[in-house]
């Protein structure tokens, strides 16, 4: 029974770390896209992005998930995500990226506005422009200070993925409650713990060790 459990629940796990590292892929970078776009001096451009961001941080992720999968179907009555497990997939997909690049986006915020205008004159004296500034000067000081909270939404994200069997994703926790009714047994469900622990512990030192790298950043 344990070998049957444990290849159940490593078969779930996958469409977690699938899930998880997809979704580090996309928000990352559009999190940075949409912070400069909140910091944009364009009140055309600023307000709706805030007001996106607003939004976001104000609902729950399994709110957002239910409305991303179903509301295409119930409002354009057309299916945009597809059918079977990767339509489902897809959706899910799209909702942990654009709730985590929102996240994301207020985080490289503050340690964009953190940095003091003087690294920004320093590099006008240089007379660089402000794309350089920016990508030579100011981002990797900002990823030293960015690092420990956003070691705190990754290693958050880890558990979030749970949230996906809200639209039947079938990630590890669904897996795991599946042998409740299936063979009446419950251990199953503490089992996933183990999984995400030790993901999360392995995440965690991950982030010292980058932590550590950006110390001469002293």
């Amino acid at each position: 029974m344990l070998q049957t459990v444990t290849l159940s629940l490593l078969e779930g796990f996958g469409a977690t770390l699938k899930l998880f590292f997809l979704t580090l892929v996309f928000a990352l970078p559009l999190g940075l896209l949409i912070s400069l776009g909140s910091m944009s001096r364009h009140a055309v451009v600023r307000l709706p992005i805030r007001f996106l961001i607003w939004i976001i941080r104000g609902t729950p992720l399994l709110l957002q998930l239910l409305v991303f999968y179903y509301g295409p179907g119930i409002i354009l009555h057309n299916n945009i995500w597809g059918s079977g497990d990767q339509g489902r997939f897809l959706a899910a997909l799209m909702a942990f990226v654009i709730n985590y690049s929102c996240y994301f986006s207020e985080i490289y915020r503050g340690g964009i506005q953190s940095i003091p205008v003087g690294q920004y004159e320093a590099g006008q004296v240089l007379g660089l422009t402000r794309t350089q500034i920016f990508f030579r000067i100011v981002l990797l000081q900002v990823i030293k200070r960015i690092v420990p909270p956003i070691s705190n939404e990754v290693i958050t994200l880890v558990k979030d993925t749970s949230l996906a069997r809200v639209i039947a994703v079938y990630e590890i926790i669904w897996n795991g409650q599946s042998f409740i009714k299936s063979a009446g047994i419950i251990w199953p469900l503490f089992y996933t713990g183990v999984f995400y622990l030790i993901f999360s512990g392995l995440l965690t030192l991950l982030f010292h060790a980058i932590e550590r790298k950006l110390d001469y950043f002293r």
